[in-house]
């Protein structure tokens, strides 16, 4: 039987008029695969091998070869994509379960994951490729669909068979979220922040007491016996609620946690396979305290949802791009009591908006003793911007100064605290000093939240006034950005684990 290296030597030798993607050859359903460069794009070139084979099943022109086999030169499209994710199964998603690091690798752009795998084979760090938010799929123009099939190409290209997740980020609807299942998608992030009352903490206690009573007197009869006047003990600390304490969570979380149990026993549990389930309760102006967050893993607990990782509201604030704003010393004192609760029950700390929060990952990595989830999205779109000002500083100062036209815009969409004053001047600086702007605080939030508005802006003719350039960069110059993005995902991955070494 023939070892997958001497397929990939003969097919370079047999096929070397293609460029071929050496990772990628692969045998599945009678047929060779590889992905190669042609012209400007990436194809899939199947070349059959036994007759009654799936060759005919895939989409795309058959060309004439010298070797007499039939070849078809398939295009990157979802039909083809499906029948790869068939034929090899490694390059479908599945679900990674609650133990272990995992990073949450979102591709705006749908040309990043090959990076991020060049990273993540030398590391036992398992990858969410597919990791999108519908926000973030309006503003680009983009579809589940092309998420997930980007990720299958990617991981076709690089040979990469250690599985990946694929994440449907921040949804907030069962429409939204049986779209991301019936597609494939192996892990849903459940954003109930539409269902946590935030006003509640306003609120004098007299005013909390009087709703509280309007409840249902069997379910706050429940809720009293379950938590008051008990203490329950987590990571040697003792975690009490007291009747103005417990009268607030109950109202605050009350309807959000029963929508998370509609959307687990009716969508989670149906979907036919095992899946990722993330509780975010992170998008709220309050963070998560201990009681909060062990009064609704408890209650969870209680109805039966079994969830794979829970993304609080931490303390300071994680803005996007940038490092973590806070008391670090406040930071450390109350993560490692959310890292106990997460123990206790079984699950993983999720943290969202994690990109570049160096100064925090060391102790996030500390208590969770390596065991937690890390997405970050942003900060791939920022790196390929450094290298957009590496090779072509004239269309890196074009879309620099569109940003600070449209910030205002974006920021309809994102919290940030930019203040557009500081931003470097561009105009004044060389071309090879470009690639430092993107380590400007400022200049980092501005480029990071106008991505939408930069990737769907037209010229008067309806053709796009950045993308096409861009992107026809990115593929020029792809190993320089993979290189890129292998260095600075490295540092996330180095600071995570650094003080678990030893």
């Amino acid at each position: 039987m023939q070892s997958r290296e001497e397929l990939k030597r003969a097919i370079l030798s047999e096929f070397g008029d293609y460029n071929i993607y050496s990772e990628s050859i692969y045998r599945a359903g009678g047929c060779v695969l590889f992905l190669a460069k042609d012209m400007g794009q990436k194809l899939l070139v199947v070349v059959e091998e036994e007759t009654g084979s799936a060759f005919d099943r895939f989409v795309g022109p058959q060309v004439y070869h010298p070797s007499g086999k039939r070849v078809k030169e398939a295009p990157l499209q979802p039909v083809n994509a499906g029948i790869v994710r068939e034929l090899l199964p490694f390059t479908a998603p599945v679900a990674l379960g609650a133990t272990g690091l995992s990073l949450g690798l979102g591709d705006r752009l749908g040309v990043a994951s090959p990076g991020h795998l060049r990273l993540i084979k030398k590391t036992g760090v398992r990858p969410v490729l597919a990791q999108q938010s519908v926000r973030e799929l309006t503003l680009t123009n983009r579809t589940y669909s092309d998420v997930l099939d980007a990720a299958t190409w990617a991981v076709l290209q690089e040979g990469y068979e250690g599985g990946f997740g694929a994440d449907g980020d921040h949804l907030k609807t069962a429409e939204e979220i049986k779209g991301a299942l019936d597609l494939g998608f192996t892990m849903i992030t459940l954003d109930a922040s539409a269902h946590i009352d935030n006003t509640v903490g306003q609120k004098a206690a007299k005013q909390v007491a009087e709703l509280y009573h309007t409840l249902p007197a069997d379910y706050t009869a429940d809720m009293e016996e379950h938590y008051l006047g008990k203490a329950f003990i987590v990571g040697g600390m003792a975690i009490t609620f007291d009747t103005e304490t417990l009268q607030r969570l109950v109202l605050t979380y009350g309807k959000a946690l029963a929508f998370m149990g509609y959307i687990y026993h009716t969508l989670i549990v149906n979907a036919g396979r095992e899946v990722d389930f993330e509780i975010s309760i992170d998008e709220t102006a309050t963070p998560t305290t201990p009681a909060a967050h062990y009064f609704v893993a408890s209650e969870l607990g209680r109805m039966g949802v079994k969830f794979t990782s829970l993304a609080p509201r931490f303390c300071g604030e994680f803005q996007k791009g940038i490092d973590y704003i806070g008391d670090l010393y406040q930071f450390e004192d109350e993560f490692k009591r959310h890292a106990a609760i997460a123990d206790h029950f079984g699950y993983r700390l999720s943290i969202h908006s994690g990109s570049d929060k160096f100064s925090v990952f060391p102790i996030i990595g500390q208590y969770t003793r390596g065991r937690v989830h890390i997405k970050t999205a942003g900060t791939n779109w920022l790196e390929a911007l450094r290298v957009v000002a590496r090779i072509n500083p004239a269309l890196f100062r074009e879309i620099y100064a569109f940003a600070g036209e449209v910030f205002g815009e974006a920021k309809k969409y994102y919290h940030v605290t930019t203040d557009l004053t500081r931003l470097p001047d561009v105009a004044a600086m060389a071309d090879d000093g470009l690639p430092t702007v993107l380590d400007h605080n400022d200049a980092r939030q501005m480029l990071h939240i106008t991505y939408g508005l930069v990737l769907t802006a037209a010229n008067a003719d309806g053709s796009y006034r950045f993308k096409d350039a861009l992107y026809e960069l990115l593929f020029d110059h792809e190993d320089e950005y993979y290189a890129a993005l292998e260095r600075h995902i490295g540092r996330h991955l180095e600071k995570l684990t650094e003080n678990l070494k030893g």
